[in-house]
């Protein structure tokens, strides 16, 4: 079992691997900032950036004024309270791939301190790092490492990188972190779930018809055409944040909120995955390539024409399919998975569709019962329940109404962004919110045969324009079983 580690008084030393990269840049630095803010950092806790500069401190506090907080949210900006940000923060200059470099972090360590290890770097480095810090005598007991994604192109590489880490750390001290497990709505989906009787007896065969989850983005492939080239949606997107979400949807009520419960379920869901042969690929999944078009009323290019992109390239930008899960709770309850770049809209929504009506009173056959709930994730947070009522005036003429819940509303405490609430659970130990080794690797062993699939047959991604909601095969996808995507229904 997963145990956290006792509250420490001692102090915390944080370093981030990659600490002046786009990610540290972008994301964990205005995180760390609002959890120092809001005074969720133990007080003496070090910041602690590595990275190639020679920079000395007064250079790399020019470099993160310049570059942080234009990522940090105007109306939570202080002037002093960042000073005192900056003085947490410390640059050391380190090689990842040189041993000696770690004698230098070790001499900015706090003596007796709590210490966490942020890989914000490829997996490529992630062994030589911990075998570095471990030849440095930085890695104890208490000493807490968090892997970014990916977690390897397949079954094989994430064993590998898996075993290598476990050398120098043990399971409960490795998270693996997928920031969509920190978001709000996320988290509160298993609140929603299970803790309202009007859901929990519903959330099952033959009662829903349909599931949906979404996870579109507007932005092309952008600067990361060196990683995502040869990567494409599916390893980037659907093996880590859609298949964590499916979890959270499809899985059976934990015995406990403790970690390793919450997560045997979690597996559960990813073990009970009806395998795709070849001819299921065919079938039931959809591959696409962005082209030209327009994104956000501007001109965008197709992927081809984008910068450092291979001619001729076959990685796909998008992917749609449909996934059914073997066991009694889902029984013959197909679930839809999509993600792409360069969608009509910057979208992340889980969309359950409750089972049509056997039978109807009303004669207003235009409209069938219309009951969903539908999950926003970004890039606003609320929960809406669609259901149908009567128009006003004679007769009986039903429309769709929705039931909002609007969680910024109904609470007045800060939402954390998710970053934030993942980053103030690694210092406090909570193991929940993070994948366990055998989910990453249950989560590859499904995936994997679906990209073989892929090569076996050979087929290149099927063209949708920029700005579009992708290729006209994944509405055909859901049609199939009488569904549609949420903005075509």
């Amino acid at each position: 079992m997963a145990t956290s580690p006792s509250p420490s008084s001692a102090p915390l030393d944080l370093v981030i691997f990659g600490g002046v990269g786009d990610l540290s840049v972008r994301k964990l630095l205005p995180a760390l900032y609002m959890a120092h803010l809001h005074n969720n950092l133990p007080a003496a806790t070090r910041i602690h950036a590595l990275g190639r500069q020679t920079w000395d401190r007064a250079g790399f506090l020019a470099f993160i004024g310049e570059k942080v907080p234009g990522f940090i949210e105007a109306k939570h900006f202080d002037d002093g309270v960042w000073a005192g940000f900056l003085d947490r923060l410390q640059f050391t200059s380190v090689d990842a791939t040189r041993a000696e470099d770690f004698a230098s972090l070790a001499a900015a360590m706090q003596p007796g301190s709590d210490r966490v290890y942020y890989l914000a770097t490829a997996p490529s480095l992630f062994v030589g790092i911990c075998a570095h810090l471990h030849g440095a005598g930085l890695i104890d007991e208490r000493a807490r490492v968090v892997l970014e994604k990916p977690l390897g192109h397949d079954l094989a590489s994430a064993r590998q990188i898996n075993d290598d880490v476990g050398r120098y750390f043990q399971e409960q001290q490795i998270f693996r972190i997928d920031h969509y497990l920190g978001k709000e709505t996320v988290q509160n989906l298993m609140v929603l779930r299970f803790g309202n009787s009007i859901f929990e007896p519903l959330w099952r065969s033959p009662y829903i018809k349909s599931v949906q989850i979404t996870v579109a983005e507007s932005v092309g492939v952008g600067s990361r055409a060196g990683f995502y080239d040869g990567t494409g949606a599916m390893r980037d997107m659907i093996q880590n944040h859609l298949l964590q979400l499916l979890c959270i949807v499809a899985m059976e009520p934990p015995v406990s909120l403790d970690p390793d419960a919450v997560r045997d379920e979690k597996l559960k869901v990813l073990r009970s995955l009806r395998p795709m042969t070849v001819a299921d690929v065919a079938k039931d999944t959809v591959r696409g390539q962005y082209t030209a078009g327009a994104s956000n009323g501007e001109a965008a290019v197709g992927y081809l024409q984008e910068a450092n992109i291979p001619e001729g390239s076959t990685t796909e930008t998008f992917v749609a399919l449909k996934a059914h899960i073997n066991n009694w709770r889902w029984a013959n309850v197909p679930i839809f998975l999509r993600t792409g770049k360069r969608m009509a809209a910057r979208q992340s929504e889980i969309v359950i569709e409750f089972a049509d009506l056997p039978f109807t009173i009303f004669s207003d056959s235009a409209h069938r019962s219309v009951n969903r709930l539908m999950i926003r994730l970004q890039p606003e947070e609320h929960i809406q329940l669609q259901m149908m009522a009567k128009e006003p005036g004679s007769g009986m003429k039903l429309r769709p109404v929705s039931l909002n819940l609007d969680l910024e509303s109904a609470f007045t405490e800060r939402r954390a962004e998710a970053y934030e609430r993942l980053l103030i659970d690694v210092t406090k130990g909570r193991l929940t919110h993070f994948m366990r080794r055998d989910e990453l690797e249950a989560a590859w062993a499904w995936v994997e045969p679906i990209i073989d699939g892929w090569q076996q047959l050979g087929e290149k991604p099927k063209a949708y324009t920029a700005g579009s909601w992708g290729p006209a095969a994944s509405s055909a996808l859901m049609a199939r079983e009488g569904s549609a995507w949420v903005e075509e229904a």
